[in-house]
């Protein structure tokens, strides 16, 4: 298999100290992953395979807590009349019994008609489950657009839909040690409040220079790049504790960034919740224009579907949206999935992705629509999101909204792959940070001459030098010097899919719900 291991003069300097140096290396990056697994050492690759619910270990689980049928609350469906009283008091009725399914029998229910006001509707308990008796036929329509908070911040537009929590993160002690990215051991000055099974945010907030330097190697951030520069490299990467013994805390899944000490990491605890989920449903707005832009609020955000924010083992399963702006957006949350998502209608602005979160699987996401951006990352220090087996019309590309994501996987992605549709404001650069991995992507759109990831033409599209496998579909080339890693140009490699490989290898066997899903 031939290879090109490129890195620039400036990014194996800065590089060289950090991870095991490629350019010799005759093995291929998934071989090197296999050994470095063997023998304890750091791999190229991060490791992809604990993301999603519950690591990927178990399928989606189908709960049997009681249920509430928005019908017995007021609901009731295809009248024209808003059912959001009516969701609300369900909501409360679960929440009340410390878990529930929220059941919508068929028909279309509507939400943001009329005279409703512009509340939104929002779950702040662990254990609710919005279900729908059949996807296609279960509708909430969301009547009108809801107007921005801030009519001239054209981002502003509310969720319709909100999971979160009402508590706090709380700091709760320092990191006194260094670790390695893709290990699981860290070392605190004081892990007293720290037990078995807490949800923790490990969090580092520092623009010196070295850090920065790390960070973005070989990039060189402009003056104009003030949130990393004033504001500092931020990481929050949100773990559960396998185990406590004295100072050392072991987590259940691994770091994806090189801690040193000096740079005064911290220990939050990570307030959330769990277990809430969202299935068999079809969520469908009234945007029926032609999308432009950042033309308007309603544009940008006047349909937002569904936020799911500060939560675990949470899900979205054999949903579709249509019509809508804004479809979903898993924030500040950790080992969540959607699977089999379906997008329809009229483009709009943004479709499935992750912000600020860790280990999130996008799975089987299949926007027809096309959205402006479609499935990807946002900011917030975004680490570990998969995006798997996915697909997207030829006319737009994954986001990589800056504002800091890093460690990133496109994983069997079939669709358009271009600059322009990233997203993020100047100040907030580069788009994406360390290892975004596009892995046996297959590009649907025309082909480019030495593909550019660091374009100099435009302000607006930067990202660290990827690491690319198996890219094929249309003949693109990539300007070698801005690539990390290039193996297979123009032909898929096995493993087939990375993320199922990594998670065979860690488990032993593929589970059972991928190969179902695969068959």
């Amino acid at each position: 298999m031939k290879q090109l291991w490129i890195l620039s003069l400036c990014s194996v300097m800065i590089l060289s100290c950090q991870e095991k140096s490629t350019k010799n290396l005759k093995k291929t990056v998934w071989e090197d992953f296999v050994e470095a697994k063997k023998n304890g050492t750091t791999p190229i690759l991060p490791d992809f395979s604990y993301s999603g619910y519950k690591y990927s270990e178990v399928p989606l689980p189908k709960v049997t807590y009681k249920v509430f049928n928005v019908k017995d609350f007021g609901a009731i469906p295809d009248d024209t009349i808003s059912d959001k009283d009516a969701i609300n008091k369900t909501i409360e009725a679960a929440k009340k019994n410390g878990e529930g399914i929220v059941y919508f029998p068929k028909g279309k229910y509507y939400i943001n008609s009329g005279n409703d006001d512009n509340s939104i509707i929002t779950i702040n308990a662990s254990k609710i489950v919005f279900r729908g008796e059949d996807q296609s036929n279960t509708i909430l329509f969301f009547d009108r657009d809801l107007p921005p908070a801030h009519p001239k911040k054209l981002w502003t537009c509310p969720f319709a839909i909100k999971v979160t929590t009402k508590e706090k993160d709380e700091v709760i002690t320092k990191i006194t040690g260094d670790s390695k990215r893709e290990t699981f051991a860290i070392t605190v000055s004081d892990a007293s409040r720290i037990k078995k099974g807490d949800w923790l945010i490990i969090e580092v907030k520092n623009n010196c220079k070295d850090l920065i330097e790390y960070d973005i190697a070989p990039l060189e951030p402009p003056k104009e790049w003030t949130a990393i520069l004033k504001d500092g490299v931020q990481v929050n990467e949100r773990h559960q504790v396998a185990s406590v013994k004295g100072n050392t805390i072991t987590l259940a899944s691994p770091i994806h960034y090189d801690i040193q000490a000096k740079h005064n990491w911290v220990i939050k605890r990570f307030a959330h919740v769990d277990h809430v989920g969202f299935e068999n449903l079809t969520f469908q707005g009234n945007w029926t224009k032609d999308f432009v832009h950042h033309r308007s609020a309603q544009d940008d955000g006047g349909w937002s579907i569904l936020s799911i924010n500060k939560a675990v083992d949470s899900w979205v399963n054999n949903c579709s949206f249509i019509n809508v702006n804004r479809v979903l957006s898993f924030s500040s949350s950790a080992s969540c999935t959607a699977l089999n998502i379906i997008i329809d209608g009229k483009i709009g602005h943004a479709a499935v992705h992750s912000a600020g979160s860790t280990g999130v699987l996008l799975a089987k996401i299949n926007d027809k629509a096309g959205m402006h951006h479609t499935t990807g990352v946002g900011g917030g220090s975004n680490t570990g999101t998969v995006i798997w087996r996915s697909k997207h019309p030829a006319h737009t590309c994954f986001e990589a909204h800056a504002s800091q994501p890093r460690t990133t996987l496109f994983d069997n992605v079939e669709g358009g792959f271009f600059q322009g549709r990233a997203g993020g404001a100047r100040f907030n650069l580069p788009n994406h940070g360390r290892h975004l991995v596009l892995w046996n992507y297959k590009e649907t759109d025309s082909a480019e001459t030495n593909f550019r990831f660091i374009a100099t033409e435009t302000w607006w599209w930067r990202i660290v030098p990827p690491i690319i496998v198996g890219f094929h579909g249309s003949g693109t080339t990539f300007k070698e010097d801005e690539v990390q890693i290039l193996e297979s140009l123009g032909t898929p490699v096995k493993p087939e899919s990375l993320f199922e490989e990594q998670l065979k290898l860690r488990l032993g066997k593929l589970p059972k719900w991928l190969d179902d899903i695969n068959d």
